[in-house]
């Protein structure tokens, strides 16, 4: 150990799930459909058509499940509450469910875990996407009013509060792809759903920073590293520009500067100046000052960087999409001439590359440009890998080899140990994700967790991945046989 490199004292390691992905139980003690519920069952929406209805049972397994993150040495869990059951279609308060959450986090407080709480990962109740969901403003409302009943609930227990998981996948993945719930094609509806989700989040900021100025509020993006085929090349370098524009400013530019990019602005006008019209009219007075109030954390969802150029390539790289019939349009409006490239990495059975210095990077990145003058501290809130786990049976025991995962961990974990050596202000690493779950269109059919899941009995087993994690986190350091 001596030559270990030890992480910094308080970082924490933890672990991240969300509530459709695992609890089940959809339809229990009062919750009501979720854009998921609805989407699970649109004919080639998801693979297999599998749905979310019993998932990892994690409603009524939580206790157990909370064992699993001690007997791994958790030290925080990272989990959402669904609206779904906490405000049935988005309407009154449901006690039955809301209790549900307040167990849960007796449970982990009880194993000594740190609760860990997003408020939306994804599962807008049914009834308010027939409204018109995240393309309207009263959603932000809506989902402020959820936020504030959550902290009613569980204000005195959880300190740490997340408003938003990945609103890019929530506003243009599912809105303007129709790849995720509710399943549209509207550029338009993209940009709205980013501005309204936005702005749920900076009310629900403020709405909690006036009730209790000592709790750690913030927000989780999903970003990347976009990397030009040639950088010599000026339409390379552009199709760089314009992922980094529509996937990580669109979200940072917003949050810490009170603007949105404008040469992403003129992007989308230039692909659909209707669409940026409309959006311009919903972009009220005072609306980015909202959603620029101050926050303390920032969450970092990375898996992968992208390599991208202005011409096509020779072989195009495999595809991340889940292989449906249904259509799956582009997310990113402003998309013409802008092609994926191969550079010769490993991938995950998802097809993404593995790219642990991205990490590096994209972490010196968002604290030079965006967290460390705003004073923000950054989490890895999820990083993980898919592959094709095989469970075996040795002296009578359930094993699961996966030496893949186990050096994508490794390999992340160094990566962030990089960026601290660097100067970055990174406080904690979160694996991606806790048990095999629901991988939204992907169904069950990739499992990207440290804990084996049987979805026939629900038997858990800890994956080799799950006990070398444990082993970083007893020893805080990552030995010298697995740094890269």
């Amino acid at each position: 150990m001596s030559d270990a490199r030890a992480f910094p004292q308080g970082f924490l390691f933890g672990a991240a799930t969300a509530a459709y992905q695992i609890e089940g139980a959809a339809f229990e003690d009062g919750r009501t459909a979720s854009i998921w519920d609805a989407f699970s069952r649109v004919p080639d929406a998801v693979i297999n058509a599998d749905n979310g209805d019993v998932a990892c049972d994690h409603y009524h397994r939580y206790a157990g499940d909370v064992q699993l993150m001690k007997q791994l040495g958790l030290q925080t869990y990272r989990f959402s509450t669904s609206w779904s059951r906490v405000r049935p279609d988005g309407g009154a308060l449901n006690p039955k469910g809301v209790d549900f959450y307040k167990r849960l986090v007796d449970e982990l407080l009880g194993a000594g875990i740190l609760p860990w709480l997003t408020l939306y990962h994804w599962d807008l109740p049914q009834a308010l996407q027939d409204r018109g969901g995240w393309t309207v403003r009263e959603t932000a409302d809506r989902f402020t009013e959820y936020a504030l009943d959550m902290h009613d609930a569980l204000g005195d227990r959880v300190d740490v509060w997340t408003t938003l998981n990945e609103p890019w996948c929530s506003s243009f993945l599912s809105y303007t792809a129709g790849a995720h719930a509710p399943g549209h094609y509207s550029q338009a509806e993209g940009m709205l759903a980013a501005h309204h989700l936005l702005l749920g989040h900076g009310q629900t900021v403020r709405e909690l920073r006036a009730r209790d100025a000592s709790l750690n509020l913030g927000i989780t993006l999903n970003l990347t590293v976009a990397d030009a085929v040639d950088p010599a090349d000026p339409a390379d370098l552009d199709a760089a520009r314009r992922i980094d524009g529509q996937f990580n400013r669109w979200f940072l530019d917003p949050v810490f500067r009170g603007t949105y990019p404008a040469d992403i602005i003129k992007d989308f006008r230039d692909t659909d100046a209707e669409a940026v019209a409309r959006w311009q009219e919903a972009v009220q007075p005072g609306d980015l000052d909202v959603i620029s109030t101050p926050i303390d954390s920032l969450g970092v969802n990375y898996y992968h960087g992208e390599y991208v150029g202005g011409t096509p390539p020779e072989v195009d790289p495999p595809a991340g999409d889940a292989p449906t019939p249904r259509p799956i349009g582009k997310p990113f409006p402003a998309s013409e001439n802008l092609y994926w490239h191969d550079r010769g990495l490993s991938r995950t059975n998802m097809g993404w590359e593995v790219q642990p210095e991205g990490l590096t990077r994209l972490l010196e990145r968002v604290s030079d440009e965006y967290a460390a003058e705003a004073g923000v501290a950054l989490y890895v809130t999820e990083n993980g890998a898919s592959y094709d786990d095989e469970p075996v049976t040795e002296a009578g025991e359930t094993r699961v080899h996966d030496a893949e995962r186990v050096e994508f961990v490794e390999a992340h974990l160094g990566a962030v140990l990089d960026a601290v050596d660097k100067g970055v202000d990174v406080r904690g690493y979160f694996y991606w994700s806790l048990m095999d779950n629901f991988e939204w269109a992907w169904g069950y059919a990739k499992r990207f967790g440290i804990v084996y899941v049987d979805y026939a009995t629900q038997e858990r087993t800890i994956k080799d991945s799950g006990l070398a994690y444990a082993r970083v986190i007893a020893q805080r350091a990552l030995e010298p046989a697995v740094v890269r």
